[in-house]
């Protein structure tokens, strides 16, 4: 019984698979109403068929809307930007060489000081101490040596008794020195004219020997360190102008100039640390400041430029559609642009254009493809405008609208669409 209903089961897909196969490649062809569906589209076409010509837009043979532009002049500058931080001409922490006490602090918080001033004073009593020792114990080496000399001009002593206070005497003076020296490393004096940041010591702590007490900035000048990428190193040189704005003093440039070039590039970000000196005369530049440089190479005072939208990148080359005129309008003519700098949504053009000539913004897509095409300015400022970009098709012409019933179109148009 299985073998019979598997029998019939297969008989019955096979039946199946030829009737369709039949109403497919029957004389006719395709299924029940395909011709009705068919000819939808063709009742659509003629439906339409009652617009103007060129109605449609550019497909129809019209001419190609497009958004044009006026080559303008104007004044580019090379330049290259970065961010740097401005570091004082002089810095130093404050530390002392020795371990003490402190019992004297020669400055306050935010003090201006003269190079040699007393900053910090440790105690140093027990070096006084061993000074005056050293001092005590040279002044009889003085004197020995004095009489020894005495007495071996009356020969009551030998040239070796002499010999040996002058040397007692050396190792003396060698003593005083000595202890002038640890007195000396108990004070401690500012190295340069500068102004002092906030203390973090007082009175009466003891200090452990390289502790930092005080930072000390000369802000005569300051300097502007940042980076360059490594393509500028042949163009950037001591010496040349930098424009500096800072966050901290909005609406405020500055002019520096390059003082030095570091003489390794970072091998990690492949650029090289440029450093700039600005002045500091007004003392409103503190260290650590977050600034902008821009360095200006050259500058160009009649330059040619395009809007950037003009460009029309085919592989490696770059291309400009200019507007000149024909036998009825305007019409396309392609050109290689030669670009030169960029700058705020502009771009130099080399050669091929003079001021004041016309070129496509929107809509060269149809415009590269050959020469002479002709072409209709859309003004998007002017009302009804942006009905004629590119790519969005002509507006339709008055009357072409839906009539009142639901049916559009001139009559001629509804009769076909109604047959």
């Amino acid at each position: 019984m299985k073998k019979v209903h598997t029998t019939l089961v297969v008989v019955a897909l096979a039946g199946a698979v030829a009737a369709a196969w039949w109403l497919q490649n029957r004389p006719g062809g395709g299924l029940p109403g395909m011709a009705a569906t068919a000819a939808a589209p063709a009742a659509r076409g003629a439906s339409g068929a009652g617009g103007p010509p060129g109605a449609g837009g550019p497909g129809q043979g019209g001419p190609v809307p497009v958004e044009a532009g006026k080559v303008t002049v104007a004044r580019l500058e090379d330049d290259a930007q970065a961010v740097g931080t401005l570091r004082s001409n002089q810095s130093v922490v404050v530390r002392p060489e020795v371990s003490g006490r402190v019992i004297k602090l020669g400055f306050a918080d935010g003090q201006r000081v003269r190079r040699g001033q007393l900053l910090v004073q440790l105690d140093d009593t027990l070096q006084q101490a061993q000074l005056q020792q050293a001092e005590a114990q040279a002044s009889i080496a003085r004197t020995n040596l004095q009489r020894s000399r005495e007495l071996v001009a009356q020969n009551f002593v030998s040239q070796s008794a002499v010999d040996q206070n002058a040397a007692a005497l050396e190792v003396a003076m060698a003593q005083v020195a000595l202890a002038k020296a640890q007195a000396a490393r108990l004070q401690i004096y500012a190295p340069f004219d500068g102004v002092t940041g906030i203390k973090l010591v007082n009175v009466g702590d003891y200090l452990k020997d390289g502790a930092d007490i005080v930072n000390l900035e000369d802000v005569s000048s300051v300097w502007v360190d940042f980076r360059l990428p490594e393509r500028f190193l042949s163009r950037t040189r001591p010496g040349q102008p930098v424009e500096i704005t800072l966050d901290a003093l909005p609406g405020r440039k500055l002019q520096a100039v390059v003082g030095a070039l570091d003489s390794q590039l970072d091998a990690n970000g492949r650029s090289v640390l440029v450093r700039a000196k600005l002045a500091n005369g007004d003392g409103v530049l503190r260290s650590g400041m977050f600034a902008r440089a821009r360095v200006v190479f050259s500058v160009r005072e009649a330059a040619l430029v395009v809007p950037e939208e003009a460009l029309v990148p085919q592989g490696d080359k770059q291309f400009l559609v200019q507007l000149v005129p024909g036998e009825k309008g305007l019409v396309s003519k392609r050109l290689e642009a030669r670009i030169g700098q960029r700058a705020a949504g502009k771009v130099e053009v080399l050669s091929g254009l003079a001021e004041g000539d016309t070129v496509v913004l929107a809509g060269q897509a149809r415009l590269m493809r050959a020469d002479g095409t002709p072409v209709r300015v859309v003004d998007l400022n002017r009302p009804g405008g942006r009905a004629g970009r590119p790519g969005g098709g002509a507006s339709a012409p008055a009357g072409a609208g839906s009539a009142p019933g639901g049916a559009g179109g001139p009559p001629a148009a509804r009769a076909a669409s109604a047959a």
